[in-house]
């Protein structure tokens, strides 16, 4: 009845606005195969493979814009190194959502940061429709934050409970899949871990399934095309909130045990409910409860269930786990955090285009934590539980079961890490990530040796680099003994952008290639090595 009447209400409000017909959409890139213009210095013999790169790419249909820069529809970028050459590909991803908007000649579908509403011009039918659609949303399949692989299929991935399948080589868009088909789960991340057998493992969110909101762990095995059939769930952690869980980006994971930040930043499902009513995005349902401490769930691979103890620490919002290790009875994991949630604001594409000298959002640090595994009996309250010579991270008892954790803090002003990921749940030396000392885009990009705090930098001017990807020498020595790979979107007048190629242990420059297409800012990227 309620439904009904907010319904009535919303039309007859709508039912006196004028009309009029949008004009035709810009023209679009819709595949883009080329060789790179030209190259500076040998790209090494022994790199073959492709990296796949996933982000944004329209931002505006017919006389309709998106809000936000997250929120743009998928273009998708490969780059296949063969041989000594790079040939460059690039298409957008055409699913649902595209085709949606592209029919209908403006944005049709919501997004995250940008609520879409009917055409004027629509009948009253399609408006009550409309309205009903977001009350009980159906997401978006515009997949534009990642590539994940399960089993042998690759599928571009945000973090609805839709994924597309995709051809890695011409980057066409296949299949539709749904996570509900094969497990209750609204939300899922794009950033799942594999083992070395080819296992993937994810987590995603179930709301209000059977009156309980909760948190699962799921494993997908590394068999033939359609691993997702198989999927078993690993566990569930019970949402201490049942209509506000918390949002995750990704979590980690070591050799026995996962991790999982439960942090104080939340989705309101109630007023994700009433936002299209309301005239608000869904991204203004997030809310952060400074007072509130940040959960962190340990969870035994083997057993699927939590330690005994349990971990906390003050309030923060984590978007990417950098790596996870165990030693002497400590688990530690390294994450980057803000103290608030203005990180999002940054990317409203309003912001981003005042190019503002200063920065609204809170630093970005790299912090480690130690959590003691052992039992606490026997430890008197107030002591410092961590062990390690290495780390000033601490984990005092404040009661029987009850660690209050406080992290060492590695460096700040960084993010989108990445890792050798032969070391993947293992202690580790070297993490390399973006620089955004100043705006949310980097400008920078730099390694970091963990152990000495050194940092090494690469940046050239008017040159805008993204997330750097590591890739292993075959039959290396060393953790990094191998290349790094970034894109550089290249502001200097007269120059394309281009692929960079730097050695990973001196971090200089090995080759770099040109491109005669346009670059587009992006997310995430997934190497797939030649013999896969």
């Amino acid at each position: 009845i309620l439904i009904l009447a907010v319904s009535y209400l919303f039309l007859l409000a709508e039912w006196t606005h004028c009309h009029r017909p949008p004009p035709p959409p810009p023209p679009l890139m819709l595949f883009c195969k080329t060789k790179l213009l030209f190259y500076i210095g040998n790209l090494p013999s022994w790199l073959q493979g492709t990296l796949l790169r996933n982000g944004p790419g329209i931002f505006s249909v017919g006389d309709t814009t998106y809000n936000h820069w997250f929120d743009g529809m998928a273009l998708m970028h490969s780059f296949t190194f063969k041989d000594g050459e790079v040939i460059y590909r690039s298409r957008y991803l055409r699913g649902d959502t595209y085709k949606d908007n592209m029919a209908a000649k403006r944005i049709v579908v919501s997004e995250m940061g940008t609520m879409a509403y009917p055409d004027p011009g629509k009948n009253v039918i399609s408006r009550v429709i409309t309205f009903l659609n977001h009350t009980v949303p159906d997401f978006t399949d515009n997949c534009g934050n990642n590539f994940i692989r399960y089993g042998k299929d690759y599928y571009a991935t945000s973090e609805t409970n839709y994924i597309r399948k995709v051809d890695p080589v011409t980057l066409e868009t296949q299949d539709k899949v749904d996570y509900m088909k094969y497990l209750a789960v609204n939300l899922v991340t794009s950033h799942p871990h594999y083992d070395k057998d080819g296992t993937a493992y994810n987590m995603g969110t179930s709301i209000a399934e059977k009156g309980k909101t909760k948190y699962t762990l799921f494993k997908v095995p590394d068999t033939t095309a359609g691993a997702l059939k198989n999927l078993e769930v690993i566990c569930t952690v019970p949402c201490r909130s049942l209509l506000s869980p918390s949002y995750y980006h990704s979590f980690g994971m070591t050799d026995n045990y996962f991790i999982f930040i439960e942090q104080p930043f939340k989705l309101d499902i109630l007023k994700m409910a009433t936002a299209y009513m309301r005239g608000v995005n869904w991204a203004s349902c997030l809310k952060f409860c400074p007072e509130e401490n940040t959960l962190i769930h340990l969870i035994d691979r083997k057993t699927g269930k939590e330690v005994g103890i349990k971990y906390y620490t003050e309030a923060m919002i984590v978007y990417h786990h950098v790596n996870a290790f165990e030693e002497d009875g400590h688990v530690i994991f390294d994450v980057i955090a803000y103290e608030d949630p203005s990180l999002y604001n940054m990317f409203y594409l309003n912001v981003l285009k005042e190019q503002s000298k200063t920065s609204a959002m809170s630093v970005p640090k790299c912090k480690r934590f130690a959590l003691p595994v052992q039992t606490d009996k026997g430890i008197d309250v107030g002591d410092d539980m961590v062990k390690l010579q290495y780390t000033t991270a601490s984990a005092v008892k404040e009661k029987e079961g009850k660690l209050l954790c406080q992290p060492e803090v590695l460096c700040d002003s960084v993010e989108l890490p990445r890792i050798n990921y032969d070391f993947n749940g293992k202690k580790y030396r070297f993490v390399y990530m973006t620089c955004v000392a100043m705006t949310a885009v980097a400008t920078k990009i730099m390694k970091l040796d963990i152990e000495t705090k050194e940092r090494t930098e690469w940046s050239e001017e008017n040159c805008w680099p993204s997330e750097p990807v590591f890739i292993p020498r075959p039959n290396g020595e060393g953790e990094d003994d191998g290349v790094v790979l970034t894109t550089v979107i290249n502001s200097n007048p007269g120059e394309s952008g281009f692929i960079l190629v730097l050695d990973a242990k001196s971090f200089k420059e090995v080759a770099r290639a040109y491109m005669n297409a346009e670059l587009h800012m992006d997310m995430h990227g997934y190497f797939i090595p030649m013999e896969n």
